[in-house]
């Protein structure tokens, strides 16, 4: 590579929970700039989660976690060519990638499902990733699929 690698920038942990995951979440929640929005979303969302499941002893925190565990990919496919054919080769997701992709898929996912507020979507997405069902946990076992079908170009690893 000609340019030195960038700096990892710090994110400072959100006011509520103290907590460095939640404010990660929080910067792929929001749209231009409006964090107080995406915070706002975010915590009535957990509300939400909580009033949904009451008799799981567990935080809405705690549930939330569990569910980006539940749709966090180990393996990815990657492109490559090798003489004129394309291969889908399978590769290991670095950790803070898998917790990026994790991220997105849930509020993509939560984007896309019908209900009246995104707190409400995001809380119906976040316990259906806690019960593991819902699109992004298909969307994790569709790659999980994918990388196993072409295990035979592991070889081909870069």
């Amino acid at each position: 590579m000609r340019k030195a690698k960038p700096k990892k920038r710090i994110v400072l942990p959100d006011p509520v929970f103290h907590d460095v995951k939640v404010s990660k979440f929080v910067n792929h929640l929001m749209y231009d700039g409006k964090k107080n929005t995406s915070y706002t979303i975010f915590y009535s969302a957990l509300d939400l989660v909580k009033a949904k499941m009451p008799n799981e002893e567990r935080t809405a925190l705690e549930i939330w976690k569990q569910a980006l565990d539940n749709i966090t990919p180990q393996v990815e496919v990657k492109s490559r060519r090798v003489g004129g054919a394309t291969f889908q080769v399978p590769t290991e997701i670095r950790p803070d990638r898998k917790e990026s992709i994790s991220m997105k898929n849930l509020i993509l996912y939560s984007r896309k499902r019908g209900g009246k507020t995104m707190a409400e979507k995001l809380a119906a997405e976040i316990v259906d990733a806690f019960n593991e069902q819902g699109g992004a946990f298909k969307r994790k076992e569709d790659m999980h699929k994918m990388a196993e079908a072409n295990r035979a170009f592991a070889h081909f690893r870069f």
